[in-house]
Formats: structure tokens, sequence, C-alpha cells
């Protein structure tokens, strides 16, 4: 596959995995990549645990599940990214970023407008939707055939000094080159979040996967390779739309947006 046809082929997978064993090979070569990342004076503050087992992965997979259903019951998760929420294609259009809800439950559709709301929150909790998402969100991780933990080293990652912006974002670097390869390799790969999003459920994974102290757990993600049809579950967010450059490019100061480039090269 060409590389421009990789970077713009890159997804998160919102769906289900085929149930087959990552390759070593495959793990090796995604290792290999993300070590291959640019680091602040070679740093390379990267650390990987890989998590085949079963116990783990579905220890995990509960955890997840019931901090998306406690994030979604007490509308913290709406408060905090409510800006990201679009429930039209016309608005999607319009602002090109955020997730488009097209699928949602009947009996929720005339209600979206209000998800917001005291009354909308009243009425998700009484149709027990947080609970269906979070058990939606449960059999997705436990339904992975590898975890990926991804860690900072402490020494490199100090918060409010610039090392650790440094090593941040050398993890970014380390974190793309997998996700690309994972579209080479016919996989998918999707951040696993929710446990960031309720207070003491991020330190149980912590425990979980026995990071030592001298290592700060930065992210979870959830790896496999992706089927032919891939069936979208009973509540589903699309996020296909990319902002155009005029949108976020400037040209000579931040006073003029870059004209002209908005047709994609070969579109």
């Amino acid at each position: 596959m060409e590389f421009l046809d990789v970077v713009r082929r890159r997804r998160t997978t919102n769906g289900a995995f085929l149930p087959d064993p990552v390759s070593e090979e495959h793990q090796r070569l995604l290792m290999e990549v993300a070590g291959r990342a640019p680091s602040q004076l070679n740093s390379q503050p990267w650390r990987f645990v890989i998590v085949e087992e079963r116990e783990t992965i579905e220890a995990i997979a509960r955890i997840s599940g019931d901090s998306m259903t406690e994030a979604m019951s007490n509308g913290t998760f709406f408060e905090r990214y409510k800006p990201y929420f679009r429930f039209s294609k016309q608005e999607m259009e319009r602002r090109r970023d955020g997730m488009l809800f097209d699928r949602l439950p009947a009996p929720l559709r005339p209600f979206t407008s209000q998800v917001f709301t005291a009354r909308g929150q009243k009425l998700m909790n009484a149709m027990r939707v947080p609970q269906t998402l979070g058990e939606e969100n449960r059999k997705l991780v436990a339904g992975s055939p590898l975890l990926l933990g991804v860690m900072l080293d402490r020494s490199e990652y100090r918060p409010g000094e610039l090392s650790s912006f440094y090593s941040v974002f050398s993890m970014g670097a380390a974190m793309e080159n997998v996700w690309l390869t994972t579209v080479e390799l016919g996989m998918g790969i999707q951040f696993v979040s929710f446990p960031m999003e309720v207070p003491g459920r991020w330190d149980e994974i912590v425990r979980l996967l026995r990071v030592p102290d001298d290592l700060e757990l930065m992210a979870v993600y959830r790896l496999g390779y992706l089927p032919t049809e891939q069936r979208r579950p009973p509540i589903d967010w699309t996020s296909e739309q990319r902002k155009v450059p005029s949108q976020y490019v400037f040209r000579g100061t931040c006073a003029t947006p870059q004209q002209g480039w908005d047709q994609p090269i070969g579109g």
C-alpha cells in the first residue's frame, strides 16, 4: 500500500475485531515502528506492555464498561465533551469536526436536542442508555485479542517541566507510527479511554498491569484484525469529516487563512 493511501485510510475502530490472535511477527513490527519515532535528544521515553492474557483483558474490559456506564449516567461525559457532539449531517458538514451520532435507538431520536439537559439525562437513564453503552464497550474490549499499554519514563515525564512536553510529543509520534502500521497490516486500533473518565478506575488498571513506580501509564489501546464487513453497535457514531486546510492552515501570519488547498491532491 502506498504511504499516502495508508495515511488517508487511517481510522479509529469502533467495532469488533476478529478473534484471531495478533501474530508475533506483527507484534514485533508494531513495536519496531514505535521505536523508530523521533524523541528529544534521542531520549526514547516510551515503554509498552503487550497484553494477551484473557483474564487481564476481561478485567480491563469490565473496568472500561463500568466506567462508561458511570460517566454516562452522571452526566460528566456529556458535559465534558458536548462541544464535539453532532446530531445532523448538515452540522457535521459545516463544522467538519466532532462525532456524528447517526445511529441511535428509534425512541431516542426525537430527544437528541435535549441530550445536554437534565430532562434528557433523566430520559437516557430511564431507558438504560448508559448501561447499554457500557455493556457494548465491555464486549468490545473483552473481544480484543490484544491490548497495548503505553507508558512514559518518569525521569522524562515530569509534569510542569519542558521535558514532560517533549516526552508526550514523542509518545504521540510513536503511537502514530503504530496506528499507521495497523492500516498496512489489516488491523484496527482504538483508545480505551473511559477508565480515565472516572476517578480511581485508571489506578485499577495500573495495578493489574503491575506498572512500576518509575513509569507512568499514559494510555491503553485495543488491537486486532478487522473482519471483511463490520457490524455497527446499537449506538454508534462516525467521524469521517476532516477540516479543510483553509480552516487550520495560515499563510505568512495567523491573520491570513491559506486559500486554494481545500481540494485533496489527486481528488
